[in-house]
């Protein structure tokens, strides 16, 4: 829903995971956050969330008053889960507002 969204607590690093199903191919993961200075992306593709395995990690460009959009490609990518570490904020507050994964 675009009426909400996730904050963190105040203190990073801050992580958030999402879980698929079963395993899936990624082709790309999109993200929209406000505020967020370094976020790290790792994925599992256990049947638990253990295991994970550092993706992509990436400094964001600050925009005030503005969402961030990031997309990261990821060809040849399998995951069952996606966690996304927060390593640091413009603030102490930020929040992380849509995340998309697309693929098969």
């Amino acid at each position: 829903s675009s009426k909400t969204f996730w904050t963190t607590t105040g203190m990073f690093p801050q992580e958030l995971i999402i879980g698929f199903p079963k395993c899936v191919k990624i082709n790309k993961v999109a993200i929209q956050c406000y505020l967020v200075r370094t976020l790290r992306i790792e994925r599992s593709t256990s049947k638990d969330p253990v295991g994970f395995e550092h993706c992509v990690e990436k400094d964001l460009e600050h925009r005030e008053g503005q969402l961030q959009m990031e997309e990261f490609p990821l060809p040849e990518f399998q995951a069952t889960y996606l966690r996304f570490i927060i390593k640091s904020g413009f603030d102490h507050f930020v929040s992380v507002h849509r995340v998309m994964a697309e693929g098969t």
